[in-house]
């Protein structure tokens, strides 16, 4: 059962992600989450704190999602890596559009709220693939989140409702790190 934080922060992001930032009011969360009027206000007095609340909450789900991509451990080969990628990218874009949706309206309303956390994850990568043994490793990880957040907006929007194979996201991905 997830705390009460986790909890705002979840109707938070349903919220955002069907009505955009402009729906986000503490009343709006009370009533998604099935609280008291009042709750979501105790916990996150200003709406400043409730949306990095919110922001937040799509970070660690991003990462976790990103975790949850069927490897053990972090992946040691490039195709282990595209592989893994493309899983989370088409998981965003899917089961997990929700998320998605909420992310970008975060970064089309207020940019500055998301940058940190999309250095953090770019960061990441660079430092993974520099493990590996991969040259010009920021370059390569700015091109696969651009990649990425790209093909999600698509698979959200112009191409809503098409199939996109796991392999086809993953060549794309191996591609890109490989240069």
């Amino acid at each position: 059962m997830p705390d009460r934080r986790t909890e705002i922060a979840d109707a938070a992001v349903a919220i955002v992600a069907a009505k955009g930032l402009k729906g986000l009011t503490h009343r709006a969360v009370d009533a998604q989450a099935g609280l008291a009027v009042g709750t979501t206000s105790n916990y996150f007095r200003s709406r400043a704190a409730l949306v990095a609340a919110a922001v937040d909450h799509v970070e660690a789900r991003d990462a976790r999602l990103l975790r949850g991509q069927g490897m053990e451990g972090l992946p040691t080969t490039v195709p282990e890596l595209a592989d893994q990628l493309a899983g989370a990218v088409l998981a965003l874009a899917g089961e997990h559009a929700e998320l998605t949706r909420a992310r970008f309206a975060f970064a089309l309303d207020r940019p500055e709220v998301v940058s940190a956390g999309h250095e953090r994850m770019v960061s990441s990568l660079e430092r993974l693939l520099q493990a590996m043994g991969l040259h010009d490793a920021r370059s390569r990880a700015e091109a696969v989140a651009d990649y990425s957040d790209g093909l999600a907006l698509h698979l959200l929007t112009a191409r809503h409702g098409q199939e996109m194979e796991r392999s086809t996201v993953a060549d794309n991905v191996r591609r890109l790190l490989e240069g």
